[in-house]
């Protein structure tokens, strides 16, 4: 619960105790914020005695009345704008005049209860001024924690484009100065380098725009009835160049369609993500099975391999955003160290979940779970394709 400091001046004694009587006991529930608020109340009898009182403590909200014996309420609010305070202040008076109301509000006055007003109006109006200063705060503090998400992104990003940067600069180099003679065989190897850091940045990139595009709700999801198998085939047709140059088999178990309502573009995420790494991790001569189940309500895909397997203290930082598990067996690996975040965002967009067992220098097995028959919550920009399809399956 939040406690809300408020400041009651008034020169009559009579006023000042019946605002704290009917506001002592009071709380308000902000469903907007899920939250509750108490007030912690103090008087001052004087706009003098308010400034003095703001200047040790100040308060968040402020019950000022506009005509008192010494400095007027509006004189106070002048008084706290020359020294830059924010306090919502809300007006009290018994000469609501036009004139007044303008004069206090360019003062920075929020709101004005005229007097007599009754307990309940008081609340109320309260109500409202403690509604907005919640939520004033929260959005400061939302603000606050995007500028502090940014800059440790741009941090990140930094970092991980730095070292390709720096080994491309460094190749080019070789080459303007010829460093390695004139026998042009002898710079494939460095054009070889060169070209495997640029993908690697490439991949970086790509990721990243396939992650903004998920959390930012951006990318419109075209979600239709698919076979998983098949485009299961299709990803392994994909990372087989690479595997068959590290004689590494590749096999995709069971001839059976797996159908479900899905986007495609999102399980070639998924499916192409688990091979790279199945391939990339896994051992010269080794062994890449996957196999694809499904019943009524879930799919699930399974990609195991023989390769370099993790730790159980690595294998629990996996899936997070920019880690990559680095030892003296990865040190060679490139990646971008968001194709198993993804895979874990596009898991959840499915009501599905992520998970791997692993063992060091025996291999690593990866499972994915989907809902088969996938249905976008209400306002999910999601639009579903061919549903006559989808009821023949």
């Amino acid at each position: 619960m939040d406690t809300l400091r408020v400041l009651v001046v008034d020169d009559e004694p009579g006023m000042r105790h019946a605002v704290i009587r009917a506001l002592r006991a009071f709380r308000v529930h902000l469903p907007d914020v899920e939250g509750e608020v108490c007030f912690d109340l103090q008087p001052a009898s004087s706009g003098e005695e308010a400034l003095e009182v703001i200047a040790v403590r100040p308060p968040d909200i402020m019950l000022l009345d506009h005509k008192m014996g010494g400095m007027s309420g509006v004189e106070v609010l002048e008084q706290l704008r020359k020294q830059e305070r924010d306090v919502l202040t809300i007006m009290i008076t018994a000469f609501a005049t036009l004139e007044t109301a303008i004069r206090a509000t360019k003062s920075g006055a929020f709101d004005f209860l005229a007097k007599p007003f009754t307990p309940d109006e008081l609340k109320e109006t309260i109500r409202k001024a403690a509604g907005h200063l919640i939520v004033q705060r929260q959005a400061r503090k939302l603000a606050a924690e995007r500028r502090r998400v940014r800059f440790e992104f741009i941090s990140v990003l930094g970092h991980e484009l730095k070292a390709p940067l720096a080994a491309i600069e460094g190749y080019l180099t070789i080459l303007r100065d010829r460093a390695l003679g004139s026998d042009l065989s002898a710079y494939e190897a460095v054009i070889d380098r060169c070209l495997k850091r640029s993908e690697g940045m490439r991949k970086l990139i790509l990721d990243l725009l396939d992650m903004t595009r998920i959390e930012s709700g951006e990318k419109r999801r075209e979600l239709t009835r698919v076979d998983v198998r098949e485009i299961a085939r299709a990803a392994l047709e994909t990372v087989r160049p690479m595997a068959d140059a590290r004689h590494i088999t590749v096999e995709l178990h069971g001839d059976e369609p797996v159908p479900m309502t899905a986007d495609r573009s999102e399980i070639e995420i998924i499916l192409n993500n688990l091979l790279s790494n199945a391939v990339k991790y896994n051992r010269d001569g080794g062994r890449v099975d996957v196999e694809l189940r499904f019943d009524d309500n879930r799919v699930t895909i399974s990609v195991a391999d023989t390769g370099i397997g993790m730790t159980p203290a690595e294998s629990a930082r996996l899936f997070q955003d920019f880690v990559r598990i680095k030892n003296e067996k990865t040190r060679d690996i490139l990646g971008s160290g968001l194709g198993l975040s993804l895979v874990k965002k596009l898991a959840l967009l499915y009501g599905g979940e992520v998970g791997v067992v692993s063992q060091p220098d025996v291999g690593s097995t990866f499972t994915v779970v989907l809902q088969r028959d996938y249905k976008p919550p209400p306002g999910d920009d999601a639009t579903l394709r061919n549903p006559s399809l989808a009821a023949r399956n």
